[in-house]
Formats: structure tokens, C-alpha cells, sequence
């Protein structure tokens, strides 16, 4: 399984980031969690824009997670 690293998160807070990109590295950021929530803060009819606010913990084992 991939792991999510701490210079992935510069990645995803790149802007414009392609939807592939994003859905690949979040992905792996989900997985290796614990405890995920996600809602969607706002969202726009007239323009489609929208903020969805993802929440979790990283895990720390040395299996999962490379510092």
C-alpha cells in the first residue's frame, strides 16, 4: 500500500491541482487514518463552487506512516 508522506501535503495545497492527483493522495491520506470525518461546509447553486472540510488522525506506526 502507498503511504501518505509529510511532503504529500504540499502537494495537495498546490493550486491548481489536477482532480487525478488529489483523488490519488487524499485517498492514501484516508487510508492511512484513524477516526475520518468529512461534511461539506458550503456549497454555491449559482457558481458550483464548494468546501468540503476532510478531519482525521494520521497513524504513527512505523508500518503506516514514514516520517
Amino acid at each position: 500500500m502507498p503511504r501518505f508522506q509529510m511532503h504529500d501535503f504540499k502537494l495537495i495545497e498546490k493550486s491548481p491541482t489536477s482532480p487525478s492527483t488529489l483523488t490519488h493522495k487524499i485517498g492514501q491520506m484516508i487510508e492511512c487514518s484513524t477516526n475520518v470525518k468529512c461534511w461539506a461546509e458550503s456549497y454555491n447553486k449559482e457558481t458550483g463552487e464548494y468546501k468540503v472540510v476532510l478531519q482525521g488522525t494520521l497513524e504513527t506506526e512505523d508500518t503506516k506512516w514514514d516520517w
